[in-house]
């Protein structure tokens, strides 16, 4: 089992909302979301699976890292616990990187965590016995 590539066309066909974004800083987010999803010895054994995973981690990365606003600021992380209007305030709480909370900030984390949710448990198999 190999690892997977990062294809930046092929991501930019995918996600056309990137296609601004320089492939320079699309590798740096692949390259985070393998923090996320083991690219090489991975549990998602085939390969067209894991770069689906791994691109949908990687525009997730990139969202929540401002690639997509005017100004390039990270978007704030968390769920927003409170809000004001008047003279605006907002109250965010923190979610943890690699947990739920964090993941369904986006839409490609969203998707991420659906998709992966077979991976996070597991099955149990008794020993057979002899009788």
């Amino acid at each position: 089992m190999g690892a997977v590539a990062f294809d930046a066309a092929g991501f930019k066909v995918r996600y056309p909302v990137f296609s601004s974004v320089a492939d320079a800083t699309l590798q740096a987010c692949f390259d985070e979301s393998t923090l996320y999803l083991t690219n090489d010895d991975s549990v998602v054994v085939d390969e067209t699976r894991r770069a689906i995973l791994l691109n949908m981690l990687t525009a997730h990365i990139a969202t929540l890292g401002g690639v997509l606003t005017a100004d390039g600021s990270p978007l704030p992380v968390g769920r927003v616990s409170s809000a004001t209007e008047g003279s605006v305030s907002a109250s965010l709480e923190y979610a943890t990187p690699g947990s739920q909370a964090w993941f369904v900030q986006t839409q490609y984390g969203a998707a991420f965590w659906q998709a992966t949710s077979s991976l996070r448990g597991f099955r149990y198999f008794s020993q057979p016995t002899v009788y």
